[in-house]
């Protein structure tokens, strides 16, 4: 058992597996359980990485380590919008941008850490009458755009930040889905604007 161990641990990564360790180190360093030179370290050597030997030990003292790596491939894909009702995104030093068709699904969570987040929901389709977007920001900007027809409630707010929304003069039907913005951002910036499809 130990030799097929051993021969497991030889064998070549590719960028999924890269990146799937990159994944789990940005999670924890926005959890605070790595500070940003840790996670610098840490992904230069996981981008450089040729074997699973060289991957194993920049997660193993991580909670979110399953115990051993296994290929992208043996593991089932989690798509977002794929039904699940809680969705979430870690934005550690870089960006996030979703528009066109996609699900906003019915909690999205996100974390960010001197990131930037771009939401267009004007082609985007609801899983839930009201949808949560649970915001957890430091030094990050996050751009939001809804159609006319979306009611927008922001709760909470910022610290040495600005929060921009848009105001509700402009009447919704019954039927129309709720975006519920929440959470704090610091030394960010939060801005939700309504703009018609050209």
């Amino acid at each position: 058992m130990e030799g097929k161990d051993s021969d497991a641990a030889r064998l070549r990564v590719g960028d999924k597996e890269r990146h799937q360790v990159a994944e789990i180190l940005r999670r924890a360093a926005g959890d605070g359980r790595i500070d940003l030179g840790e996670l610098d370290e840490r992904l230069e050597v996981a981008f450089s990485a040729k074997t699973y030997a060289d991957l194993v030990p920049l997660t193993a003292d991580l909670p979110e380590h399953p115990g051993e790596l296994t290929p992208v491939a043996e593991s089932a894909p989690v798509v977002p919008g794929s039904g699940a009702r809680l969705e979430r995104r870690h934005v550690i030093l870089s960006s996030l941008e979703r528009k066109g068709v996609w699900r906003m699904p019915e909690e999205l969570s996100l974390h960010l850490v001197l990131g930037s987040v771009e939401l267009d929901l004007r082609r985007a389709t609801f899983a839930a009458r009201e949808c949560v977007l649970d915001v957890k920001a430091r030094l990050g900007s996050i751009e939001i755009t809804v159609g006319p027809d979306v009611h927008v409630v922001i709760e909470g707010g910022g610290v040495l930040s600005s929060t921009e929304g848009p105001a509700d003069e402009i009447a919704t039907s019954p039927d129309a889905p709720t975006l519920r913005v929440r959470g704090s951002w610091v030394l960010g910036s939060l801005e939700v604007r309504r703009k018609p499809l050209r």
